[in-house]
């Protein structure tokens, strides 16, 4: 079979529909990583009594594992106990687990990089812990720390392709269905992929730049 036999429109749709699915894990996970990872970050740059110390050994041990081997645990362990999800909400899960370790770490890097001083003259105006945290010192953590995040966002979706173990049909899964086809298609198929790969993260990378760009100039 000739390899050009994946620039017709079926094979093309098929690796298409792969990219949609990396990118759909990838939105619901960043989503899902950002809401927790904002609330993991707060809680450890609290320094609350025990729980910061728990949290920051959970965090670290996390963060120190595979991504492949939460995947892992998440789709054939957890059904051993009775938890149950499909492959896409296991790649979800694993992934989201991972993903707000890893961006804990970048707000509560952004939170200890502000001036002591935000919070203590919002605390002389009056302002609750939590009203300086939401008003004051996570907007700012978050807009300096917004190019470290899309970063982690690149990453996310490059690591998607792991999720082919379980079976997920992203792109790599739905690239390894086309070329097992035919042999002499692996390196046009692995092209394609690349090329998607490339203009879905450089798109998100030269975002990054853009914010960095308005940020310096703010």
């Amino acid at each position: 079979m000739n390899p050009l036999f994946l620039f017709s429109m079926p094979q093309f749709s098929f690796l298409l529909q792969g990219l949609w699915l990396t990118i759909t894990v990838s939105s619901i996970t960043i989503v899902i990583a950002l809401i927790l990872g904002i609330i993991l970050g707060t809680l450890r740059f609290e320094n609350i009594p025990i729980l910061s110390d728990l949290l920051g050994l959970i965090i670290d041990t996390i963060r120190n594992l595979p991504l492949l081997l939460i995947i892992f645990f998440t789709y054939f362990a957890l059904p051993q106990i009775g938890i149950r999800f499909s492959v896409f909400w296991s790649t979800v899960a694993a992934m989201s687990l991972f993903e707000s370790c890893m961006v804990s770490e970048i707000i509560r890097s952004g939170l200890k990089g502000l001036p002591k001083g935000q919070a203590e003259a919002g605390y002389a105006a009056g302002l609750t812990t939590w009203q300086v945290l939401s008003l004051i010192l996570l907007p700012q953590a978050v807009r300096n720390m917004i190019t470290s995040i899309i970063s982690q966002l690149i990453a996310l979706i490059k690591d998607t392709s792991l999720a082919t173990i379980i079976a997920l049909p992203e792109i790599m899964h739905n690239a390894k269905i086309i070329y097992n086809q035919d042999v002499s298609a692996i390196i046009i198929t692995f092209f394609i992929v690349a090329v998607l790969y490339f203009l879905v993260c450089y798109s998100l990378s030269l975002l990054g730049r853009r914010f960095e760009v308005k940020r310096t100039y703010n």
